[in-house]
């Protein structure tokens, strides 16, 4: 049962959504306590991250093989190279779905049985901790709920939005350049229903109580099957208001913090992260007073490090990096270069002019690369997304060794940057564009979704020539430092340092002050000195330190050490 303070709190929260239904509100979550053995006993608030947490974004078949469950081999997969390097998986929407390869469900309690069953989840949450989508904003047109919704059953009668087409939307921000409102027939006659996404993924009401607690019985549910991070797709977007541009607004932090609520209360040692490709301002506001996220994925270091590599400059990178806000202890950033997606420049916005951004999209169409535009209120249509595998936006024209050490650099960057570091599955394979799946299905996105064959990926990480074997050894070797180093944690002070234009540096300095890391990375194709005294001033050179990701000693000849062209080095200056 909740405490009267407990109560009191929940209700002002649903106050501010339901009005006077609130008092109805808190006792239905309080016959919800306990469904799934959830809440009945909630563990005691442990850190929520240290120095080795780490994650790898995968789909539940990115790794297949003929005769197995696609999450028996992922399992297989994971345990057996990367157990002990790195904490945690983030297997994206593994439930029956229709399109957007996962993000358009049909049944959020069941997994895909083509993928496997909840045994086989549960058998991965043995070995790793486990992230999982809540698709929050819409479902698929072919789930019972939208089949009820045409039919005119109760409750899911009520749970999407039919508009007057002749409404005025136009403030609305899009995402994608295609209609707002899709006609459905309906037992009741045509129905122009809300669809954010696409015409498959229609938007729920979120107005209704009865959606909040059909998720709230699905995170219960999800908390049961070993779930440990909740990552709200596309939350910005969830409360709907004609006359606003229905993007982060204020019902929309309220259920977010009401979720935040919920964690603490049942599961105090769960992780909110909220997914908000949007400008950098507007993204960190989930974040709230310390009520809301506990992570924020750091939307703007993926096309950042591109364009600062690619340009072969690190002023921009270094200035924002700079600003970054301090945030309070239980929140940090979910740092990433690549995922299932493209690489969003809207979180560019402000921050590079709009003339770079293009730019940015010429270079990854000069590399094979995909744009993806969204449609603005004026009518025009701008960059939304880059569709490209991240080593191939990378890639040096001509040149496959120094391509190869430019991306590794970049992953260099994340696994030290505050924060925890996310890899996707095929920038830790070293997966290129998938062409042959993109046309296989006309999709921008699925150039960077490469579906492995498992023998044949056994074999190329088998070959120490190999670039993919190169790729992952290097990384997992590199995760296994970083499991080593409390500077790492993400809640260790991060300083960014101002040197030459063509080098970001920071330096990692852990909580207790023992261990100082010093980050260098060469973002030019030419070889850079580094001068001890630009790094700390006053302090007499180190004749040697050690290098981590090389394991070697460096000499700082004079005062000063040479980075080759693309190089990544973690001095420790301090143990």
């Amino acid at each position: 049962m909740l405490s009267r303070t407990q109560k009191h709190h929940l209700h002002k929260r649903l106050h501010r959504l339901y009005g006077d239904r609130a008092s109805q509100l808190i006792r239905r979550f309080e016959a919800l306590l306990g469904r799934y053995g959830v809440g009945l006993d909630p563990p005691l608030q442990t850190e929520f991250w240290d120095h080795r947490t780490a994650v790898v974004i995968t789909y539940a078949d990115s790794i297949r093989r003929q005769g197995e469950r696609p999450l028996q081999t992922l399992h297989a997969f994971c345990k057996t190279r990367l157990k002990g390097t790195l904490s945690t998986i983030h297997i994206l929407p593994f439930f029956p779905w229709s399109s957007d390869d996962g993000f358009s469900v049909i049944d959020f309690r069941e997994v895909q049985k083509d993928y496997g069953k909840w045994d086989d989840v549960e058998q991965l949450g043995s070995d790793f901790e486990l992230m999982f989508d809540l698709v929050l904003n819409h479902c698929s047109r072919k789930s019972q709920w939208f089949r009820d919704y045409v039919t005119g059953i109760a409750p899911a009668r009520w749970y999407f939005l039919p508009m007057d087409p002749k409404t005025d939307l136009s403030s609305v921000v899009r995402p994608r350049p295609w209609p707002l409102l899709t006609k459905t027939a309906t037992r009741d006659g045509p129905a122009h229903v809300w669809t954010t996404f696409s015409a498959d993924q229609v938007d729920l009401n979120w107005q209704n109580p009865d959606v909040l607690f059909e998720f709230l019985d699905i995170l219960f549910l999800y908390l049961s099957k070993g779930c440990r991070i909740f990552r709200l797709d596309a939350v910005a977007f969830i409360w709907k208001q004609v006359g606003t541009n229905c993007l982060h607004l204020p019902e929309t932090h309220e259920i977010v913090k009401f979720f935040r609520d919920v964690l603490d209360l049942v599961a105090p040692d769960a992780i909110l992260l909220t997914e908000t490709n949007v400008p950098h301002e507007e993204n960190i506001s989930y974040f709230g007073d310390n009520d809301e996220a506990h992570m924020v994925y750091n939307f703007s270091l993926p096309p950042l490090i591109l364009h600062a590599l690619l340009m072969e400059d690190g002023t921009v990178l270094s200035n924002w990096a700079k600003l970054l806000p301090q945030l309070s202890p239980g929140q940090t950033f979910f740092n990433f270069t690549a995922s299932h997606d493209g690489i969003g420049v809207r979180p560019l916005q402000g921050i590079i002019p709009d003339k770079d951004i293009q730019w940015l999209a010429d270079e990854v169409v000069k590399r094979g690369g995909r744009v993806s535009m969204k449609a603005n209120s004026d009518g025009s249509q701008s960059p939304y997304e880059l569709n490209i595998s991240y080593m191939e936006a990378l890639r040096v024209i001509d040149d496959h060794a120094l391509s190869l050490t430019r991306f590794l650099l970049s992953q260099a960057i994340v696994l030290a940057f505050k924060g925890v570091p996310a890899l996707y599955i095929h920038s830790l394979l070293g997966s290129g564009n998938d062409y042959e799946g993109m046309e296989a299905t006309g999709e921008n996105r699925s150039i960077n979704r490469k579906k492995w064959d498992a023998d044949e990926l056994d074999e190329l990480l088998d070959d120490p020539d190999s670039p993919n074997a190169l790729v992952f050894r290097k990384l997992a070797q590199w995760l296994a430092v970083r499991n080593q180093h409390p500077a790492f944690h993400p809640g260790s002070q991060m300083q960014v340092l101002d040197l030459d234009a063509g080098i970001f540096a920071f330096l990692r300095t852990s909580r207790t002050k023992a261990e100082k890391i010093l980050c260098l990375f060469n973002m030019t194709s030419k070889p850079r000195e580094v001068f001890w005294a630009d790094c700390f001033p006053g302090i007499k050179p180190r004749d040697q330190v050690r290098e981590l990701l090389s394991n070697k000693r460096v000499g700082a000849k004079k005062g000063k050490i040479t980075l080759p062209p693309f190089h990544a080095s973690w001095l420790m200056v301090k143990a």
